[in-house]
């Protein structure tokens, strides 16, 4: 068998060639150009990052005829020979087949045995972490104090298993997934080398389907490779890799944010008859999503972004979804992610997810025209009603100045769109009022105008000039600019006073007045507070009481 796959023969043989980890290789670059190298290091990271192969490349490195170098020759004896493996004072260990105690006994007793070819022995363990605790324990005495010609690298996926008493002997190094941009890089060096012919966008997506794994990327590679006819091309990609292309992502988001369920579950059929795999599909959606939403919120910022290109129907796309839509479309998507993991028909649960998300926000997604068309016309109902009050305040005269206090008892015979002032009402709230409960509500009304509009724009109409002026405990007093803005408010008050609620976190009752019969009853009230006499306020204060006490009223004079 002639054909080496391109991940076994494009394997990094110089730190250069180890990509998205130049923190790492050019830490260990300067340790061996200095000959301050470590006897024992942790190199951990996910799957296919370069562990194993910066180990190899690290072992010839130190040992290279032309030491200190940055970066081994690959020509003389000594390098040649490790990467053959035909030196065997470098020694690859799978940990995953060698985990007893018996095996690290044996690496013990032959750690004292000079190299033989080259001036450092180099034990290389893969997948460290699947010894056993024994096993670990035998490992101790030889990690902490081994002989001047000996190295160690341990590789793993997991280091949290490893115990402590090893990391703590070892410089631990920490291979980080290797971005999009690197992985592309690195592909476009091999496809020139090898000659084929492979579309950027077919480029893209292998990067994306590796997750941040080089080897990963590679092998997708040689799929899509012995897939395709002459050019590895999008479609090839996605159909070796079970993937779901971004004009299907976007047909579907389009579809449910427009609430056309027909639509999103025929593309849903069409997506699991041709054999993409279900939980692909959600994986992918929810990142399609997460980009939308980066984009949305910072157009800036594109390097971000994993799973989205930008194109024109991108762009538009953010520009017509709402921020908070695509927020609870992921929450939903991702509590599908989690249920079709225990069940034998995925299909059936997206199906679900789907239909709820696009009913969810049906509503929300028609809401602009019609509130558009509501607003309007009650802004015209509001002006000419306006009018109408203005011309019958001029027909009236001033029959509010004429007896401010008795207003209550002379208003006009109510018409269809007068207001009842609730005098009572409110004169029993000013008795309980308080300045700090009049703080909290002003504190936050701008952000229940602001839920309240997203809610219901015909009653965020209703309230939005308007402003609290007095509040106790239970009870809020809210000035509006006129009658009729009061009685449209009792139209919509249960809904408005709910909104109010999740934002004040308690229940409060709302009393709509008038801004002119507010002024009225305000210095009614003040009036009535400082009609109290000096004596009488003197009763209440203690040091009054003890002088009266002593000398009686007689005597007792009382000066401001």
């Amino acid at each position: 068998m002639s054909y080496q796959a391109l991940y076994r023969k494009w394997r990094p043989r110089t730190f250069a060639d180890v990509a998205g980890q130049s923190h790492i290789t050019r830490t260990l670059q300067n340790a061996i150009v200095e000959n301050k190298f470590s006897h024992a290091y942790i190199f951990s990271g996910p799957r296919g990052t370069g562990k194993t192969s910066a180990a190899k490349i690290f072992a010839k490195a130190i040992n290279c005829e032309h030491a200190p170098v940055k970066e081994p020759c690959n020509t003389c004896a000594a390098c040649r020979g490790i990467q053959d493996g035909s030196i065997s004072d470098v020694i690859e260990i799978d940990a995953a087949s060698n985990t007893s105690v018996d095996d690290i006994r044996e690496i013990r007793d032959n750690v004292k045995y000079a190299s033989s070819s080259v001036p450092y022995k180099v034990y290389i363990i893969d997948e460290v972490h699947m010894i056993s605790v024994n096993a670990f324990n035998a490992l101790l005495k030889t990690l902490e104090e081994p002989p001047k010609h000996v190295v160690f690298i341990l590789a793993t996926t997991e280091p949290h298993k490893i115990p402590l008493t090893i990391i703590s002997r070892c410089q631990r190094f920490d291979f980080k997934p290797i971005s999009n941009q690197a992985i592309v890089t690195r592909m476009q060096h091999i496809i020139e080398q090898e000659g084929i012919s492979v579309t950027t966008e077919a480029q893209d997506a292998i990067a994306l389907a590796a997750e941040g794994g080089m080897r990963d990327a590679l092998s997708i590679l040689d799929q899509a490779i012995s897939y395709s006819d002459e050019q590895v091309g999008l479609e090839d990609v996605l159909a070796v890799t079970g993937g779901v292309s971004q004009k299907t992502l976007t047909a579907i988001v389009q579809s449910m944010y427009a609430h056309d369920i027909q639509q999103g579950l025929k593309l849903l059929d069409d997506m699991i008859q041709n054999g993409k795999d279900p939980g692909r599909f959600i994986y992918d959606l929810i990142y399609f999503l997460r980009d939308l939403l980066l984009y949305k919120s910072a157009p800036s910022l594109e390097g971000i972004l994993e799973r989205a290109m930008i194109d024109d129907t991108f762009k538009q796309l953010a520009q017509e979804v709402s921020e908070a839509w695509i927020q609870d479309a992921m929450m939903q998507l991702n509590a599908c992610q989690q249920e079709i993991k225990w069940t034998n028909n995925p299909k059936v649960y997206i199906e679900i997810t789907l239909i709820s998300i696009t009913n969810r926000y049906q509503e929300q997604t028609t809401q602009p025209v019609e509130d558009s068309e509501a607003i309007t016309a009650l802004t015209h109902k509001l002006a000419q009603l306006e009018k109408e009050l203005e011309a019958l305040k001029q027909s009236k005269g001033s029959f509010h100045e004429s007896a401010p206090s008795e207003s209550k008892k002379r208003q006009p015979r109510p018409t269809k769109n007068s207001f009842k002032v609730p005098f009572e009402k409110i004169r029993l709230c000013l008795q309980g009022a308080e300045k700090d409960q009049l703080k909290q509500v002003q504190t936050q009304w701008a952000a229940f105008l602001n839920k309240l509009k997203s809610t219901s724009a015909p009653a965020h109409a209703t309230v939005q000039d308007s402003k609290p002026v007095a509040a106790s405990d239970k009870t809020i007093i809210v000035a509006f600019k006129y009658e009729i803005h009061c009685s449209l408010f009792l139209d919509n008050q249960q809904l408005v006073e709910s909104v109010l609620a999740g934002v004040l976190n308690k229940q409060m009752t709302m009393i709509p007045i008038p801004i002119h019969n507010w002024k009225e009853l305000r210095n009614e009230y003040v009036k009535k507070q400082e009609q109290e006499s000096p004596q009488e306020a003197a009763k209440k204060d203690p040091l009054v009481e003890e002088a009266r006490k002593l000398v009686g009223d007689d005597l007792l004079q009382i000066h401001d």
